[in-house]
């Protein structure tokens, strides 16, 4: 079985480290272009959560999408 490679921002020295934004996903493959809303917006790019970490971090504005493992579907 081919496992789906995990994001280059999963270091879990980071988890120590707070966000400057987190949100509580549903799905193991998320999406961010940044918040546009308040001129921080970014390429949009597709983060995989681990299941190891639970989490994930963007690598352009560093929001920490959190894996909701009661609600969670998709592939994993």
């Amino acid at each position: 079985m081919t496992e789906t490679p995990l994001s280059t921002n999963q270091d879990p020295a980071a988890e120590a480290l707070p966000a400057p934004e987190t949100e509580v996903v549903t799905t193991w493959k998320v999406a961010c272009s940044g918040d546009e809303t308040r001129g921080f917006g970014h390429p949009r790019v597709w983060l995989a959560i681990s299941p190891d970490t639970g989490w994930v971090e963007c690598g352009y504005c560093d929001k920490r999408f959190i894996i909701d493992r009661d609600h969670a579907h998709g592939d994993h």
